[in-house]
């Protein structure tokens, strides 16, 4: 009987042990306090894009679609006790930046870098990322207060039949890439993960929450396209890759950190070009040889 009642004692224990430990976060209110809904992706992401619609930003003749790179984005992933951790890329224009940063500072949302993406771009922006821990719906609340201190649009507009559709070869970049990507507001989209589990204050950070390397094509016309993202690196890697962009055409534009406690330590690389899709595609290929890869995704 003594036997018979441990085991049963044990199986208890191992069926609460089996039971999820973070309660279900309420993204429904989340949404509401930051004034836009977003979607649930992999990892127990919440993510929220927030497009620079409201901007109208060319560089060398072309006229940004926010979907390239005006893309401020924000991710939630919960931390359990009903917390969680929130980061996110602003994207911003020069006279937003302090307003932008000082409600920051007061709300206790860490600002973790700043800086160009792009060159040349008229007008300039800049991009802020940041890093909050605690309550979702707060840190919702006091990313709303910040961003209102800019022009970022925060309310679910219909999307648009014309966003879906796209005037570019995108089987030349899937099979040139190896990835399919995603038409968004008229930008192909890329997505590829590093191999390694990144983690940021000793949290894991998944891809949704901007730690895979992205790659964006817009067309411009007669099989081109205008290309910018990040590479995702570790420091091995960064020379190799800037080698490769460069000796195929493809500008590197900035080089910096996206996160301050990040392993491994990463450094992201943005790009420009408009030229011939498959001319940019093999650059870009070379490139990607360079860095370790996940496999089978």
């Amino acid at each position: 009987m003594y036997a018979k009642t441990i085991a049963s004692l044990a199986l208890l224990v191992a069926v609460g042990a089996a039971q999820p430990v973070l309660a279900a976060t309420d993204w429904k209110a989340v949404a509401q306090a930051l004034g836009k809904s977003g979607s649930e992706a992999a990892g127990g992401v919440y993510r929220v894009g927030l497009p620079r619609s409201d901007l109208k930003v060319t560089l060398d003749g072309v006229e940004l679609k926010p979907a390239l790179a005006l893309g401020s984005w924000v991710a939630f992933k919960p931390m359990g006790d009903h917390d969680a951790m929130v980061m996110g890329d602003l994207v911003l224009t020069v006279p937003e930046i302090d307003p932008v940063m000082m409600k920051l500072i007061e709300s206790g949302i860490e600002v973790t870098a700043l800086h160009n993406h792009l060159q040349r771009a008229q007008p300039e922006t800049m991009y802020m990322h940041v890093l909050g821990h605690g309550d979702p719906e707060k840190l919702a609340a006091a990313l709303h207060s910040a961003l209102q201190q800019s022009g970022t649009p925060l309310s679910d507009a219909p999307a648009s039949a014309s966003a879906s559709k796209i005037d570019l070869d995108t089987s030349i970049i899937d099979q040139a890439l190896g990835r399919k990507g995603k038409v968004n507001g008229g930008v192909y989209q890329v997505s590829i993960p590093r191999a390694e589990t990144i983690k940021d204050d000793g949290m894991d950070v998944p891809d949704a929450m901007g730690s895979a390397i992205a790659i964006n094509f817009q067309p411009t016309g007669s099989g081109k396209a205008a290309i910018t993202g990040d590479f995702v690196l570790v420091a091995s890697e960064v020379n190799p890759v800037l080698r490769a962009l460069r000796e195929n055409g493809i500008e590197v534009t900035a080089l910096h950190n996206h996160m301050l406690d990040d392993q491994p330590r990463l450094f992201f690389m943005h790009f420009w070009a408009n030229d011939d899709v498959g001319k940019l595609t093999k650059g870009l290929k070379l490139a990607l040889d360079q860095i370790h890869l996940r496999t089978g995704s």
